[in-house]
């Protein structure tokens, strides 16, 4: 199990992860949450999946098995920014605008989404550990670009999951339930700085809102 991370410019260097880590998002946010998302038969690929965006990828045998994508929430891609500051102006009927009383617009600070593992990681060490790595590359594209914190809208178990792997994981603004999946959400926020590969815990769900 290891990680790997690129972006457009560098994901031929690591032959199919890119496309199956868009398999893998398929399986889970569209064939297991039901999320009204664009896709087709094979994968799921959204306006965010431009050359703004990194990826950290969990590789295993040759196969992606857990993945998350991150992005500065300055970025701008045709009409769109990321999915916070889009939120935030009421582009995203799945998320609500008072999600949060201010922007994010701020190169120092990345978001992530699309955290995801696969369920052929079957056992809480090893999704501990794909967990793990998969954050550990979100923290080094981070730092590599000059970024100091790390946001994300998600479960509120995760900021359990990511304070037991050494990060100083917090919630901002009020959770909302998503009315689609039944789950409570809410964005959490630390700084990008390195944890550590911890003992299993209690297992979370690994799912990054929209």
């Amino acid at each position: 199990m290891h990680n790997v991370t690129f972006d457009m410019s560098t994901m031929h260097m690591h032959g199919d992860c890119f496309y199956d880590f868009l398999r893998l998002r398929k399986r889970f946010f569209v064939d297991a949450l039901d999320w009204g998302i664009p896709h087709n038969a094979d994968v799921e690929m959204d306006q965010y999946d431009n050359p703004s965006a990194h990826y950290s990828v969990v590789v295993e045998n040759e196969r992606v098995i857990g993945g998350a994508r991150t992005t500065p929430t300055s970025a701008v891609w045709g009409e769109h920014t990321c999915m916070l500051e889009d939120a935030i102006a009421g582009r995203l009927g799945d998320i609500p605008p008072s999600l949060l009383g201010h922007n994010f617009a701020d190169a120092a600070v990345w978001e992530c989404t699309r955290l995801v593992i696969s369920d052929s990681v079957d056992t809480s060490e090893r999704r501990t550990k794909c967990l793990a790595l998969i954050v550990d590359g979100l923290v080094r594209l981070a730092q590599d670009n000059g970024a100091t914190d790390l946001v994300s809208i998600s479960p509120l178990p995760l900021m359990r999951a990511l304070r037991h792997l050494g990060h100083k994981a917090h919630r901002i603004g009020e959770p909302y339930k998503n009315d689609g999946d039944g789950r409570t959400y809410a964005v959490l926020s630390m700084p990008a700085t390195r944890g550590h590969i911890a003992e299993p815990a209690t297992e979370p769900e690994f799912a990054v809102a929209s």
